[in-house]
């Protein structure tokens, strides 16, 4: 049952992939988000460039999306090159009914960020089971910090209540590709006010960026057993 569940869970992505490289338009830069669901949609992009698309450039919020785009045919630059984007595409670990979004599963929240923040237009991709009433009920929030002092920034993430487990891969801890550490952090009950947590969390100095995307994505594109779907906010 689980296999099944996980082969659906791989439809639905493909589909929100494709459904999403469908808004691509000839001339556009596209931010490249990161993550199996944001993967999705450059394959779907991709498949599109090969058929005749011209983009004018592409950016990537990690290098495995950057690395993943250029296998598909996508030419990658930077925002560098491109300090503003016309269309953001990713993926995000849980959604709200206001499209606010934990996002940062995949370590590269602080780069994913800053790609949302450059773009006119935010869609974010994911199946059903990513949509929840209320942020912060399935999965933690993602806090990227510096390393040096993290002892006392853990001690004050603490005091607002959050549960930390720190990131690892394998048995060494997890680092960013911007070189710092991330805390998962739990809160019980979830999270009832996330802009005022997102501030509280702001205001720690030794706090890099936090995984809560509030007022970015201007729509999400969802699919599950219903079909696929798309909301605005």
């Amino acid at each position: 049952m689980a296999m099944r569940h996980d082969i659906q869970r791989d439809t639905w992505k493909q589909q929100v992939g494709s459904a999403a490289a469908t808004r691509v338009e000839n001339g556009m830069i596209v931010g490249l988000g990161t993550g199996s669901t944001a993967h999705q949609f450059i394959y779907a992009l991709g498949r599109r460039i090969q058929d005749g698309l011209r983009i004018a450039g592409a950016v990537a919020s990690s290098q495995d999306s950057k690395d993943l785009a250029i296998s598909v045919g996508i030419s990658v630059s930077d925002l560098d090159t491109y300090t503003e984007l016309d269309l953001y595409v990713d993926g995000a670990d849980e959604v709200d009914p206001q499209l606010r979004l934990i996002k940062g599963a995949g370590g590269a929240l602080l780069r994913e960020k800053i790609v949302a923040s450059a773009t006119r237009h935010f869609i974010v991709i994911a199946d059903s089971s990513k949509q929840v009433a209320r942020l912060g009920t399935g999965f933690p929030v993602p806090v990227e910090v510096v390393p040096f002092g993290a002892a006392l920034v853990r001690k004050r993430l603490e005091a607002l209540g959050a549960a930390i487990q720190i990131r690892m891969l394998g048995d060494t801890v997890f680092v960013t590709e911007n070189s710092n550490i991330i805390f998962d952090c739990t809160f019980a009950g979830g999270i009832a006010h996330p802009e005022e947590l997102d501030a509280h969390l702001h205001n720690i100095v030794g706090v890099v960026e936090t995984g809560l995307f509030l007022n970015f994505a201007q729509e999400a594109i969802i699919a599950g057993p219903d079909g696929v779907k798309t909301l605005s906010r």
